[in-house]
């Protein structure tokens, strides 16, 4: 399905980001797997390999502007093209708004929101002179609903949410598409350290009764980077058990 295609994840050394990097490579993708921790990056462009497809690790920070650029060049550079990418590299700091530091304020949104504007702005370059590009962007539910105790997670989140309608209508013209995923709570390492008391009160609100797999968002990423995706720009699909409908 997307044989041909080379891709690049942010935030791909665990979780959501390495089961979008690995689903990519089964369906025939070579991939950069770009992450702040090199040896998790790495071991993961060793999981590629070994299904039979080129994988790097391009390390380097998202928030940073020059790191981002650095990161899309070598993509480009060590694999020859860029076809796909996912921004996928998120943090959290929960907080009530009222107790929340600038610091827990400045962090998220610099590595959620900025970190898609910086990996986006770069990736548009080579993917306009090809004419060819699928922006995939990993929002959150929260973005569409808010959170207690997210309020800055919440707001970088609605941001991805708008910044990837805007590149939907800015790239149409050159065959780039730009659409979102907004999972609902799922298993990842982020999710496991919630206490077991919120998880049970997020269960409740979930009609699907469970929380979701990683490789259920990978499923739909799959989707909107192939061709059965081409005529898709502009949309937000939730992937949350029906939590928000």
């Amino acid at each position: 399905m997307l044989s041909g295609k080379v891709a690049l994840v942010t935030g791909a050394g665990r979780g959501i980001g390495k089961a979008i990097a690995l689903a990519f490579a089964r369906q025939g993708a070579d991939v950069a797997v770009s992450d702040i921790d090199g040896p998790a990056a790495e071991s993961a462009a060793g999981e590629i390999r070994a299904l039979g497809r080129r994988a790097i690790a391009a390390v380097g920070n998202v928030a940073d502007p020059e790191e981002s650029k650095r990161m899309i060049d070598q993509a480009v550079a060590e694999l020859g093209r860029l076809d796909i990418l996912v921004n996928n590299a998120g943090i959290r700091r929960d907080k009530l708004l009222l107790g929340m530091a600038d610091a827990d304020w400045d962090a998220v949104l610099a590595v959620n929101l900025k970190g898609v504007f910086n990996c986006t702005r770069a990736a548009l370059r080579p993917m306009g002179k090809q004419r060819f590009g699928r922006i995939i962007n990993i929002a959150s539910i929260v973005g569409i609903t808010g959170n207690k105790g997210q309020a800055n997670y919440a707001a970088s989140k609605a941001g991805v949410i708008a910044l990837t309608k805007s590149v939907a209508k800015e790239m149409a013209s050159r065959n780039i598409t730009a659409n979102a995923i907004a999972p609902g709570f799922i298993e990842t390492d982020m999710t496991e350290t919630l206490p077991d008391e919120y998880k049970a009160a997020l269960l409740a609100q979930i009609p699907m009764g469970r929380m979701g797999r990683a490789d259920e968002v990978a499923n739909v990423a799959v989707f909107l980077a192939s061709d059965l995706a081409n005529y898709v720009t502009g949309h937000v699909i939730q992937v949350d058990g029906g939590m928000a409908m």
